[in-house]
């Protein structure tokens, strides 16, 4: 460990309620807890885990964080989780609009007990606006900010791209952002807010660089047609002859040429890459090509190299890669491998990952409540 470094990561000492949810807030929640933050997870009673059942050793996004179980609908339970939100700095909650105001765990109540509270609230509509109220998923947010229309081939209709762009992307990242933004702000006001975090605006605000591309005329509308959605023969995915594929992303010119030197293949074998016309004649041409020798003959032949050619691992692939190996990128705790924490913090590393399902004593902040 350097000098000044710092055990505990750069979150040590800030105080989190964490009322159990699913999707993006128990993933707000892992972030937090794995960059140092002491969180309190309130469950209901008798409940093992929300959302998809599976063994409690494997729900990893419930790591590094103790649970205690409240009946939100008893007195008792509602003044020790008021007590909780008196003392802590942020809140975290993904219910629907109404839930905790008619808990009495709204943001009145707990902002009157504690005015320098972050009371942060994910959901995928947002606390306004008709749609409020409605159930959803991740596939109905990024399909109505345009997401899910920019995605897929021409061929077929947009891909479920699990969710990742919705629920983590636009809904637990934006929701870490905002609680961190207000804590900054109450440090120096003293006064805390409500963080409304909705999906669909932070899928909106990823847009931004494809919305500015559309209006500038350089991504058109139609699906496998522009730069990065699989329209460039050069930027896209193809199937060798083991059925197990390359992710080739040659787009700058020099590494263009790069990719083709290691292929063997001069200027003149590929079409132009400005020439849009011709991109389907070199897609054409690259899936024949890549068919003829399995996936990691082609990874031998493009190592080392700027041409911007990697395997498509399997999860399980992924966890012996040399590279993030040797990054460390994947911890074993309790006998997996998780995703370790990230990114990473020079002087104030936090610990690797535990089990979810490891017995861990509550901070001293929330001890002390009783």
């Amino acid at each position: 460990m350097s000098p000044g470094t710092r055990p505990g990561g750069p979150l040590a000492g800030l105080k989190v309620v964490e009322m159990a949810g699913i999707g993006p807030a128990p993933m707000c929640g892992m972030l937090l807890a794995d960059l140092g933050a002491e969180i309190v997870r309130i469950d209901r009673p008798g409940e093992s885990d929300v959302g998809i059942k599976r063994p409690p050793e494997t729900n990893f996004l419930l790591r590094g964080r103790p649970t205690i179980r409240l009946d939100l609908k008893d007195p008792a339970g509602r003044d020790r989780a008021l007590a909780l939100a008196a003392a802590a700095d942020c809140l975290i909650e993904g219910f629907r609009p109404g839930v905790m105001e008619r808990l009495g765990l709204g943001p009145g109540p707990c902002l009157e007990r504690n005015p320098r509270l972050v009371y942060g609230r994910v959901t995928g509509w947002g606390q306004t606006g008709p749609m409020a109220p409605w159930a959803g998923h991740d596939l109905n947010y990024i399909g109505l900010t345009g997401a899910l229309e920019a995605l897929g081939r021409a061929d077929s209709p947009p891909p479920a791209p699990l969710n990742l762009i919705g629920d983590f992307g636009g809904g637990a990242l934006f929701l870490a952002l905002g609680l961190l933004a207000g804590v900054v702000e109450a440090a120096r006001s003293g006064r805390g807010q409500v963080v409304d975090a909705a999906i669909v605006d932070g899928v909106a605000a990823m847009m931004t660089s494809l919305n500015g591309l559309r209006a500038g005329g350089v991504f058109p509308r139609a699906r496998q047609a522009s730069l990065l959605d699989s329209g460039a023969f050069f930027y896209d995915v193809y199937a060798c002859a083991d059925g197990r594929h390359l992710a080739v992303g040659a787009i700058e010119p020099r590494f263009f040429a790069t990719f083709l030197a290691r292929l063997g293949l001069g200027p003149d074998d590929l079409p132009p890459q400005a020439d849009a016309s011709r991109w389907p004649e070199g897609r054409a041409r690259l899936r024949a090509l890549f068919a003829t020798r399995p996936r990691d003959h082609w990874v031998a032949l493009f190592a080392g190299s700027d041409a911007c050619v990697t395997p498509v691992l399997s999860l399980e692939e992924s966890f012996a890669d040399p590279h993030l190996r040797a990054r460390g990128t994947y911890a074993e705790a309790g006998g997996f491998p998780q995703a370790a924490p990230a990114p990473r913090f020079s002087r104030t590393p936090p610990p690797p990952p535990g089990p979810p399902d490891a017995p861990l004593p509550l901070p001293p902040w929330a001890a002390a409540l009783g």
